[in-house]
């Protein structure tokens, strides 16, 4: 298991160097860009008028634990489109008007985590690589995880995209514990402390 995520610490540290660049939010949702991408997202989610400026207007929050908005331009995502996206901490979502989320997440080679009372969970890890801190060395690894769910708060919606993270090397890394079979890991993991869409409003 690994420590507390540093990325929204990243995100404050590093966003603003990135808030000139141009996002591309279809990789971003469909877990084609780094870390370093999603931190230029940061001063869109501080800042309402940044993202008016980029085309997206903040929506009332439908769910506590995201950020949502709806696109001038609409996107094409999983090869579907979609002009309602959301954040939750290290997570950027397309809201795709799909009733049942199961043949995206079959379509994507998802691993199914949770599937039970309407609730459905389905991940995978892209990317898990050691990585250092520029500034102070520091040894770190980064995580790229697409995701597919649900969530009681938008009925009739699938919830597809990416969960990048930073974190640091636990010290038993080496020999992790194995999974207990009564409670199979998230293989969607996000930031702690933020609960993520697809557990949000369970």
């Amino acid at each position: 298991m690994r420590s507390t995520c540093l990325l929204p610490l990243f995100l404050v540290a590093i966003g603003s160097a990135h808030a000139q660049s141009t996002i591309d939010l279809p990789a971003l949702i469909e877990c084609r860009q780094s870390v370093s991408e999603f931190a230029a997202l940061a001063p869109v989610v501080n800042d309402p008028l940044k993202a008016v400026a980029l085309g997206w207007r903040p929506l009332p929050q439908g769910n506590l634990f995201m950020a949502e908005y709806q696109l001038n331009t609409p996107i094409t995502v999983f090869g579907h489109t979609s002009d309602h996206v959301a954040m939750a901490g290290g997570t950027i979502l397309a809201i795709l008007d799909m009733a049942d989320p199961r043949p995206l997440a079959k379509q994507l080679e998802l691993e199914v985590g949770y599937d039970a009372d309407g609730k459905f969970m389905a991940g995978r890890e892209l990317v898990s690589r050691d990585v250092n801190d520029a500034k102070t060395g520091e040894a770190l690894i980064e995580s790229v995880v697409l995701g597919v769910s649900n969530v009681k708060s938008h009925p009739g919606k699938t919830l597809a995209g990416c969960t990048y993270s930073l974190d640091q090397p636990a010290e038993d890394e080496a020999a992790p514990a194995p999974a207990s079979p009564e409670a199979p890991a998230d293989p969607t993991p996000a930031a702690p402390s933020i609960q993520t869409p697809g557990t949000a409003g369970t």
